[in-house]
């Protein structure tokens, strides 16, 4: 009690006009009332731009420059009703954003974006966001046909501009010196966790929100009840983005290989690139006999679940053959002669 007495009795009395600034060496250091700093005060919010506006901006001036957001007002719609004003560009807008954004749920993009809704929209020429509830009506209502009409306009656009002269398509190039184009078909697999759901003669039946999303499959090593896949073309080279599809469980995959081989054909013809060229890289899902007769006839490379390809009469007629060989002439490779089935 009497040390803190003796420490009131000690603290300095601040004189009109003067103000505390730092303690220093035990003691306060005292300054003038009128020093040219002034620090104030608001209780007003001042948000921050986003981190990732900036490139949502420079990616919708590319897309109103080469006039993609006027074709998909123009040529994708979908009537519904209660839809109010908005349009199917208002919905894209909010996915391209969410998208770039990279924000982990939808919940946090939109508060992200709450104090920028309106500056946000104006970069696709429109004044409002649609809110999330209206966002998830419109997903659940959501055909096939607007889907494909976006599919096939992205497509078109990309097989519409092709590589300028500073950009090379890349390849692949063998020993024979021929060259040729490797496509990417994977299907990627994000699972999702169920809980128990009570099930009682008082309540109603349960239903799940991602019951027409997704489907018991094949997990692999992600923890999950059930799972969704989605089946990606790429470009190997220059890793432009031919298609993507996405369906419930383990997918359709031979029916999304048909479609990608098709954009795959697409893009070789475009590009005046010879058919016989273009390699498919596929993964283990592929790997099975049947699904040989989905390729068109185009090179594959994959990874064989069973050994049922072995059994094929041009593959048995091959491997009956001696192997290869590369004749030497001049000290130097002359030329060599890569696998090739009759």
């Amino acid at each position: 009690m009497r040390l803190e007495q003796r420490a009131r009795e000690q603290k300095p009395r601040l004189l009109k006009g003067e103000t505390v600034d730092v303690l220093k060496q035990g003691g306060p250091m005292r300054r003038s009332a009128d020093s040219p700093v002034t620090i104030q005060t608001s209780s007003q919010s001042v948000p921050s731009t986003p981190c990732w506006f900036g490139e949502v901006v420079l990616l919708t001036w590319h897309l109103k420059q080469q006039g993609v957001l006027d074709a998909i007002t123009e040529h994708v719609r979908f009537a519904r009703r209660r839809f109010g004003r908005y349009e199917v560009i208002d919905f894209v807008a909010v996915l391209i954003g969410y998208a770039v954004s990279s924000e982990r749920t939808l919940e946090a993009f939109y508060e992200r974006l709450s104090p920028w809704t309106t500056a946000f929209m104006a970069l696709f020429g429109r004044d409002r966001l649609p809110a999330r509830s209206t966002l998830s009506r419109f997903l659940a209502a959501l055909t096939s046909e607007p889907v494909e009409a976006l599919r096939t306009l992205f497509l078109s656009d990309l097989l519409a501009r092709p590589l300028s002269r500073e950009e090379q398509p890349g390849g692949l190039w063998d020993r024979a010196g021929q060259h040729s184009l490797v496509f990417d078909v994977d299907g990627t697999r994000e699972a999702a966790r169920q809980r128990a759901l009570p099930q009682t003669p008082d309540r109603p039946a349960p239903a799940r929100r991602l019951h027409p999303l997704c489907a018991p499959g094949y997990t692999g090593r992600k923890r999950g009840e059930v799972v969704r896949t989605r089946t990606t073309v790429l470009q190997a080279h220059t890793h432009q983005w031919l298609a993507s599809f996405g369906n419930p469980g383990n997918g359709e995959y031979r029916a999304e290989l048909r479609r990608a081989v098709v954009s795959i054909q697409s893009y070789v013809q475009a590009h005046h690139f010879p058919e016989e060229r273009a390699i498919l890289r596929l993964d283990g899902q592929y790997g099975t006999r049947a699904v040989l007769s989905d390729l068109a006839d185009l090179a594959y490379v994959m990874r064989g679940k069973d050994y049922q390809i072995l059994k094929q009469a041009e593959v048995q007629a091959r491997l009956s053959l001696p192997p290869d060989r590369a004749s030497h002439s001049s000290g130097k490779w002359h030329r060599a002669y890569p696998l090739r089935l009759p």
